[in-house]
């Protein structure tokens, strides 16, 4: 019993003394065209991001009610047309506190206005690499795993099955392409190489032809171990699998996929994430969700930690070596200080399990097995953080 009371008071101890603190939070998010798809079996949730920033808020208000901290969330939606920078400022006369979905150029752009420079900016969708790189800023953080980091979870699986021989198809809008890129510099930098490579063109309807079209498709490719598809737009991924000239596994945008999240990730209490958000929302957890989530969350972890709203408080803090966040991983989520981007562990998914989750065993490093995924400090040409 005494032992009971004595890890009690310790807890009590650790907490943070109760303070009445005000957190306004905006989420401004852009809307934009998707380029048609030949399925609409898949169609993209209104509520995208949205969700999973409630469902975060949610947890932030629980802690919160007993410390004394007050969170309000204001969303500010720009319509397609809509000047995203004017409506960056109105935001920020609300909050400088802001998570933001949006492309990676509105980013930088908002991140430079004057209004801006002190607040605190959380980038919960944008995947780009050139904002973890020569385009980072000092006051944008990023919860979306960047682009490297999927295709280096991929690598690092492929490289564990000894599947050496890479091929590639690659759609043909610049999403696809910029994931392309990902995958090859992925490939090198685990000792592989992607031999022979194809760009997706076809404008014919592959609900009817892909049994015709795919094999010839996939011949010239040559011999491979693993086919990577770059599809993010997820228009022809879809019907390579099982219809290649060659019986070989697929993965990258289809087929094996290495995302933020995705509703086969079950363990370490993720299953308690998942059914609260679909209780929520009646759908299942995508990895925009999760970004969201992991985007306010780590906002509330800082609040909590800190006693405090002030945005300079809090990235501090984020950043530091004190910050973790359990984010239903299996490890504790952070924040790399030298370009803002949270390390995570990246799931490998299909549509019906997870076959692993990277980092793979035997892939270490002296800081964090984390940062094997992703641009490491001394690959970062990042300088806003020094």
């Amino acid at each position: 019993m005494h032992r009971i009371f004595a890890i009690a008071v310790a807890v009590l101890l650790a907490m943070p003394a109760r303070a009445d603190v005000s957190i306004p939070i905006v989420l401004l998010q852009q809307e934009h065209e998707r380029p048609p798809v030949l399925s609409n079996l898949d169609p993209v949730p209104n509520d995208e991001t949205v969700a999973g920033i409630e469902l975060g808020l949610k947890d932030n208000i629980t802690t919160g009610r007993f410390l004394g901290h007050d969170y309000d969330l204001e969303i500010h939606q720009v319509g397609l047309g809509d000047d995203p920078i004017a409506a960056a400022r109105l935001a920020l006369g609300h909050s400088q506190i802001v998570i933001l979905d949006a492309p990676a150029s509105v980013l930088t752009s908002i991140a430079d206005l004057p209004e801006a420079q002190n607040a605190l900016l959380i980038n919960a969708t944008a995947p780009d690499m050139s904002l973890r790189r020569g385009d980072c800023r000092a006051n944008l953080l990023h919860t979306m795993p960047s682009l490297a980091m999927r295709s280096d979870a991929l690598m690092q699986f492929a490289r564990a099955k000894r599947w050496d021989k890479l091929s590639l198809i690659q759609g043909s809008y610049p999403v696809d392409q910029a994931f392309a890129d990902a995958l090859r510099a992925s490939a090198a930098k685990f000792g592989m190489k992607i031999a022979a490579s194809k760009t997706w063109a076809f404008d014919a309807d592959m609900r009817r032809n892909a049994a015709q079209e795919v094999p010839l498709f996939t011949q010239e490719l040559g011999d491979y171990d693993l086919l990577l598809i770059a599809d993010e737009t997820h228009d022809f991924g879809r019907y390579i699998a099982y219809n290649t000239g060659r019986p070989r596994p697929v993965a990258g945008s289809e087929g094996l996929v290495p995302a933020a999240w995705g509703p086969a990730v079950e363990q370490w209490g993720a299953a308690q994430l998942q059914s609260r958000f679909e209780a929520a929302t009646g759908r299942e957890m995508r990895p925009r969700d999760y970004a969201g989530w992991a985007a306010i969350r780590s906002i509330g972890e800082a609040v909590t930690r800190t006693n405090s709203a002030a945005p300079k408080v809090l990235r501090s803090f984020i950043l530091s070596d004190q910050f973790e966040l359990a984010g239903f991983k299996g490890r504790a989520l952070s924040f790399r200080a030298w370009n803002g981007q949270m390390r995570q562990p990246i799931p490998l998914l299909t549509d019906r399990a997870m076959v692993a989750q990277a980092p793979l065993p035997g892939y270490l490093h002296q800081r964090s097995e984390l940062d094997t995924l992703g641009l490491d400090k001394p690959e970062s040409p990042c300088t806003a953080f020094d």
